[in-house]
């Protein structure tokens, strides 16, 4: 897997410049933050900013603080707060004793604003949000409210009622008095504190008037020695902003705000409000169904912290949004379970292959390795009988071109074991196929050809008195429309009716009831692992990824 993150972007040369001699920041430690939301479980742009702002500090031997940015509490809870943890360490990422919430912060930043009244540069205003929506301007009328130009005295007076509780939800608000007639309508005297009469999930009742995101963040930053606040390119219109509250309030620091894009990818949404549709309207099976773009969803599919990071490395960092096809993820994922994963054999629509001429009631044993690509994983010890099963599609009456399984007269190989030769099959009263005959060549045991006869085709198979009995889960992307949430679309009418397929049925090697591995390669089919409900008696398997390769490397 790449190092994480040591390839030269943008971010890193602005670092360089601010922590070399004569810079902002020379002498001092690289400190960054990942601040998420505790409204809703992390997601794949998560990952990446996650990355980036740990990387970021393991790169210059800095630090990376956790903070839970729970300025808001409409939906915030305490269980996303450790589904979040649980996240970021999954990645391989730890903040040591570095956790903080935005909430702890609250007295302080109550008094920052009281330090901007008394400065003249914010004051209490009284317009309804319809009312500010009116005043606003545009790009050729300034902002105005009658109450910019309130006294101190009395501003001070009306927040500090605020906060008594005295005036109800959206009656009164605390703006910053910065420019009515900036082209950059976030410095259009924007709220920087709101009366929301709801339980926070940390400080319940304490508090009834809640400080925005704009004006809470550079507060939260400074006071944790925030060198570099890395963040994504929405928030670039907003910088402005964060760079007036940190240089007219009284701060330990002065922290560095840095834009890069946000990450896209085809056939899903990234919209945490979108995604709670997904969950709460049933069309999937919790936060962490495998066919959500959470991590946790991604987990449960297969996904391993190795893949998640080289895909965020090899994407890059960059300033422009671009949006990312699926396969390139699912190419990573292919890579590191190509080197790890266990081989296995597994057959998931199973017809019953009889061997005529091999001796009823014997059974041998074969050895087999786990992967090749790793030859310290050993081998392990699979039995071999009169009766196998093998996949439907190994059989056909009559071949088209290109088919070297089972047909009439043709002879395969039974992987590892021996090569036989198709001599027909039974069907049912449907004409399905029930059961399919060959006979086996004893001289050929490991899949040799004394003779050096030409087999083309090899297939998977497992002992049919001696295997168990599976639940495979077959998944696709969840949306039919490779952009489902761009323009004036409703993402829920692209919904793919196929994108879960559950195979009962399936047949397993007997071994794996007890295997102590997560990932294996069902031979010929795909990347499969156990799912969080399989247990020994009943063996449960999502499918990770298909051994084909969807994404097309640029020449």
């Amino acid at each position: 897997m790449a190092e994480e993150l040591t390839n030269a972007n943008f971010i890193h040369d602005f670092i360089d410049e601010d922590i070399a001699e004569g810079g902002d920041y020379a002498g001092m430690t690289v400190h960054t933050r990942f601040p998420p939301e505790p409204n809703g479980y992390l997601h794949i742009g998560h990952a990446k900013a996650i990355c980036i702002d740990f990387g970021t500090a393991e790169k210059y031997g800095g630090m990376c603080n956790l903070r839970m940015d729970d300025t808001n509490p409409t939906k915030e809870d305490e269980e996303y707060v450790d589904a979040i943890k649980e996240d970021i360490k999954w990645l391989g990422y730890d903040w040591g004793d570095r956790f903080f919430f935005a909430s702890q912060y609250f007295e302080k930043m109550y008094e920052c604003a009281q330090e901007l009244i008394k400065k003249g540069l914010a004051y209490v205003c009284e317009l309804t949000p319809e009312q500010m929506r009116e005043y606003r301007g545009d790009l050729t009328t300034p902002a105005r409210s009658p109450f910019r130009d309130r006294p101190v005295e009395e501003s001070l007076d009306l927040f500090a009622r605020m906060r008594n509780g005295e005036f109800e939800d959206g009656k009164m608000t605390l703006r910053a008095k910065i420019d009515l007639e900036s082209g950059n309508f976030n410095m259009r005297d924007p709220v920087i504190y709101r009366i929301n009469r709801i339980t926070h999930h940390r400080t319940g009742d304490t508090w009834c008037i809640y400080p925005m995101y704009d004006f809470a963040h550079p507060i939260e930053d400074a006071l944790e020695g925030i060198t570099h606040s890395l963040c994504t390119l929405e928030f670039e219109a907003h910088r402005p902003l964060y760079d007036w509250v940190r240089d007219n309030v009284t701060l330990p620091s002065k922290p560095r705000q840095i834009e890069f894009s946000r990450l896209g990818i085809t056939n899903t949404v990234m919209s945490k409000r979108k995604l709670r549709m997904l969950v709460e309207d049933g069309i999937v099976n919790g936060w962490d169904d495998p066919r959500m773009p959470t991590l946790c969803g991604l987990r449960r599919r297969g996904y391993t912290p190795a893949s998640i990071r080289n895909f965020v490395e090899r994407i890059g960092v960059s300033k422009t949004n671009s949006t990312v096809d699926y396969a390139f993820l699912e190419h990573c994922l292919r890579e590191d379970l190509n080197e790890s994963a266990e081989r296995t054999m597994a057959v998931l629509e199973p017809v019953k292959l009889i061997i005529t001429n091999y001796p009823e009631g014997k059974s041998e044993e074969f050895e087999i390795e786990n992967n090749p690509n790793r030859p310290e994983d050993g081998t392990r010890t699979i039995t071999f009988s009169r009766e196998c099963y093998i996949e439907r599609t190994d059989y056909m009456d009559e071949p088209v071109k290109g088919y070297f399984r089972m047909f009439p007269g043709n002879e395969v190989r039974l992987k590892t074991a021996y090569v036989v030769k198709c001599t027909g099959c039974k069907k049912d009263e449907n004409g399905e196929v029930v059961e399919v005959y060959a006979e086996y060549d004893p001289e050929t045991r490991g899949g040799d050809t004394p003779d050096g006869r030409r087999i083309k085709g090899t297939i998977h198979w497992v002992d049919a008195n001696n295997c168990l009995d599976a639940e495979v889960r077959m998944y696709e992307n969840l949306f039919t429309d490779p952009e489902p949430d761009t323009g004036d679309k409703d993402f829920l009418e692209y919904i793919n009716p196929e994108s879960l397929r559950i195979l009962t049925g399936c047949k397993a090697e007997s071994g794996m009831k007890n295997s102590k591995q997560t990932h294996f390669q069902f031979m010929r089919i795909g990347y499969f692992c156990f799912d969080k409900d399989s247990t020994s008696d009943k063996l449960i398997f999502n499918k990770s990824v298909s051994l084909k390769d969807g994404f097309k490397k640029k020449k």
